[in-house]
């Protein structure tokens, strides 16, 4: 199963918060920040760098079902 996941350009405030949570999955790419994969194996930390991402810009998907951030 896998997971996709989006960042809101025009959102993202380039925290480095996802970056330094998960490093494999999320850079900053100079103004925002963008995963390295637009899907990926279901993973924790995605759903880590959802949650605590400051401007809610990581939408992190399971087929049509938002799984983060969690509520």
């Amino acid at each position: 199963m896998t997971w996709k996941v989006e960042i809101d350009p025009q959102q993202c405030m380039a925290s480095g918060s996802c970056a330094a949570i998960a490093p494999d999955l999320f850079v900053l790419d100079g103004e925002h920040a963008r995963p390295l994969k637009e899907r990926i194996d279901e993973d924790e930390r995605a759903l880590d760098a959802a949650d605590v991402c400051p401007a809610v810009a990581i939408t992190v998907r399971d087929g049509a079902e938002i799984v983060g951030p969690r509520p």
